[in-house]
């Protein structure tokens, strides 16, 4: 039994815990209050670098975590918000003298000596034998947003340098919303196919999507997570659980947009246009989206598209985008090139390939440097075609464009958990306590982010990976955002109820987002549904992040919430993707797969009705609202529309429109709980009678354009001239420089 360390009762490795950032209570779906076994607080600690291995070790570990601030001379990083008091203590032995001084992080000329705060008296503490003071130095007011160095150096000789970021007190891209709703589709964008995809949506559908959207008044398209996947068939089919969130996934390049295509020698193009005739067939398809052949198909023509040799122009580009990308991106190939060769479960990985820098991958480095730059030029590929499709949106008339989705975390097995080892925690996974669907939590297999790590690597990884994201996009949803506050760690071995949450120092993971979207000119939604607290909600809308508001979960007792009483910074929809179409929900799909799979959690009788109860009292509402008749049922498209009316009626300053709503799908896309048992994010786009919806028929579709001039009359937006001249480009948008190919 651990040691009591205080009055209070608690232990060693409570107090320990508490120093940290780890819970040892919390709040559970009942409203009791859980407290965390010891054995579980251990397990965390000693992923997070703390030694607990016994009572005494866990005392030295206290003592050192609190002394930490006082033996160092600088802290890993500092986070202030403009225009605000930021203090940065500096730690020497006491009488040494200091000189701190800071410059802008692209400017290393435009060096400001910085002094110590005139009115913070400093603070003295005898530390290993030796008395050290820590001296608050004031940052300037009056630092623009951006990226700074901060130096200090003491007589003595000690010297070290860190970063700091001067980020902005709210998102001006928000504010900027206000005064006039605007609404997009939401989209599964794999599923979503022209006739030319190759059995997957591309990038080129996202452009198409985009011009047509923003001629029928929509600004912007939220589509699913296009992070990078395995770089081999198979791939994993979710989006949210990728292999990297930095880079993007190569199924989502269309070939004959590559500017190389039209000089493939005549029997490399007579291959590529015998893949393209079987992927293009599969179109036709609406059962399933087959990923893999779809990928290797597209891998195949990659392959041939480069042996072209590419003009000095494009060869100019890529090399000016290589440069931009840096080692992260030299790192990403490599790994996928190892990947490639040593499989996922070779032994390798776990001494000889366990990291970048380990002899096997820097040997590899070199003796697959052609299938290391295949992987490079794939990524540069990918930057293009993002690039082309917020272009199209922004021609389209639309004033955000592409808004990104950024999943919670990474495939523990994956490229961004091998190069960024160093800032992850090692022996945990994220997921979710117990709830009343879940009794024994979920465990989603991906290895957090480490604080301390991150905040010592000051915050770069975070930073790069949001860069990347904004660079061809006009917003993004962060996935969980409650997750930049705390997340729930599970120890290899646990139950996923066996965990606890550990916290994070949201003030500079949500400061670095509002920087880096600021900077980006970008619009950032924040996934807040679920149980999350009163506090994280408000520190966000401060920020200028909007929240999310999902129409069926939004009640006022047992009654709907009117939607006029929604939030006006929010996202609001009627369903999401994991909530079938609204088609399917009126006929109750979702029960009938739930009661076929076997994950009911009442008697099918009992579910259907208080499905039907749920309907009644949503479709009441509607009719009180005046969008729908009492006596009569006008139909499922007339309801689906009316459904949409009455979300519009939100003063929310963005309404989401389900693609899958616009075309009457009925068919789910993802039925937590399940992996194998059900086809998730397999499901190609189709209408109510199952048959498959291509992309160019959706500006001429009756059904479509009726649920669109539906939401543009209540939300007083209108269609756009197609051949109307392109509103003059936004401030925030990035152009390459035509020679440099830099932004």
């Amino acid at each position: 039994m651990a040691e009591n360390a205080g009055t209070s009762g608690e232990t060693t490795v409570q107090r320990l815990a508490t120093e940290y950032g780890v819970a040892t209570e919390y709040r559970g779906f009942d409203g009791g209050v859980e407290t965390v076994p010891e054995r579980t607080l251990r397990r965390v600690l000693t992923a997070l670098g703390a030694d607990v291995s016994d009572d005494d070790a866990a005392r030295r570990s206290l003592r050192d975590r609190e002394l930490a601030p006082w033996r160092e001379l600088l802290p890993p990083v500092v986070i202030a918000e403009e225009q605000c008091e930021a203090i940065v203590p500096v730690a020497t032995t006491q009488g040494d003298t200091v000189r701190v001084r800071l410059w802008p992080e692209d400017d290393p000329g435009a060096v400001r000596e910085l002094h110590p705060a005139p009115d913070v008296a400093p603070e003295t503490r005898e530390v290993d034998d030796t008395v050290r003071e820590r001296v608050p130095y004031e940052l300037p007011r009056d630092l623009p947003l951006g990226w700074y160095r901060l130096e200090a150096r003491t007589g003595s000789g000690q010297r070290n340098s860190i970063d700091v970021a001067v980020t902005p007190q709210r998102l001006s891209t928000t504010d900027r919303l206000r005064g006039r709703r605007r609404w997009g589709y939401m989209a599964q964008l794999y599923s979503v196919m022209s006739s030319r995809s190759w059995g997957v949506g591309d990038l080129s559908d996202l452009a198409s999507l985009a011009a047509i959207s923003g001629v029928q008044g929509a600004d912007y398209v939220l589509i699913n997570p296009l992070h990078a996947a395995e770089p081999t068939p198979p791939v994993e089919p979710s989006p949210y659980l990728p292999s990297s969130r930095r880079f993007f996934n190569p199924l989502y390049l269309r070939i004959s947009d590559v500017a190389e295509f039209p000089y493939l020698r005549p029997g490399d193009r007579e291959v590529v246009a015998q893949l393209a005739a079987v992927q293009r067939k599969a179109v036709l398809d609406p059962s399933t989206i087959d990923r893999d052949s779809a990928y290797a198909a597209k891998l195949k023509s990659l392959e041939l598209l480069f042996t072209v040799r590419r003009s000095p122009y494009r060869q100019q580009q890529l090399e000016a985008f290589v440069a931009h990308a840096g080692q992260p991106l030299q790192d990403f190939a490599l790994w996928c090139a190892l990947r490639e060769e040593l499989g996922e479960d070779s032994p390798l990985w776990r001494d000889e390939a366990s990291s970048p820098e380990a002899p096997y991958a820097q040997e590899a480095r070199t003796r697959l440097r052609h299938r290391i730059s295949f992987h490079v030029w794939l990524q540069w590929l990918l930057d293009e075609q993002l690039e082309a499709a917020q272009r199209a949106a922004y021609r389209a008339g639309m004033d955000i464009g592409v808004v990104h989705d950024l999943a919670v975390g990474v495939h523990k097995q994956g490229a961004d958990a091998w190069a960024l080892q160093d800032v992850l925690a090692p022996g945990v996974s994220v997921g979710a306590p117990a709830d009343m669907y879940n009794q024994l939590g979920q465990d989603w297999s991906q290895p957090p982010w480490d604080p301390r790590k991150l905040a010592e690597a000051g915050y770069r990884p975070w930073r790069q990976m949001l860069g990347n994201i904004f660079r061809h996009g006009g917003g993004v949803r962060i996935d969980h955002v409650a997750g930049l506050f705390r997340l729930w760690w599970i120890p290899d071995g646990n139950q996923a109820s066996d965990g606890t949450y550990v916290y994070y120092d949201h003030e500079a993971m949500v400061g670095i987002l509002a920087l880096e979207a600021e900077l980006a000119g970008v619009v950032v939604v924040g996934e807040d549904l679920g149980t999350v607290e009163d506090s994280v909600r408000e520190f966000l809308e401060r920020k200028g992040v909007l929240g999310t508001s999902i129409m069926w979960f939004e009640m006022d007792g047992d009654v709907p919430l009117d939607p006029s009483r929604y939030r006006e910074l929010c996202m609001a929809s009627v369903n999401t993707h994991d909530l079938p179409p609204t088609a399917g929900y009126l006929e109750g799909v979702q029960l009938q797969l739930r009661e076929d799979l076997g994950l009911l959690a009442r008697s099918p009788e009992e579910e259907r009705e208080e499905a039907r109860r749920q309907l009644d009292t949503f479709f009441t509402a509607v009719a009180d609202a005046g969008y729908l008749p009492r006596d009569e049922d006008p139909g499922e498209q007339a309801r689906i529309e009316a459904i949409h009316r009455y979300l519009c009626d939100a003063p929310s300053v963005l309404i989401n429109v389900s693609l899958v709503d616009a075309v009457g799908e009925k068919r789910i896309q993802n039925q937590p709980g399940t992996s194998d048992e059900y086809p998730n994010w397999r499901v190609p786009l189709a209408d109510s009678d199952g048959r498959p919806v291509m992309l160019e028929s959706l500006p001429g579709s009756e059904r479509v354009n009726s649920l669109v001039d539906v939401v543009n009359g209540a939300l007083g937006t209108h269609r756009r001239d197609p051949k109307a001249k392109a509103p003059e480009q936004p401030e925030h948008w990035d152009v390459a420089d035509p020679f440099t190919g830099e932004f």
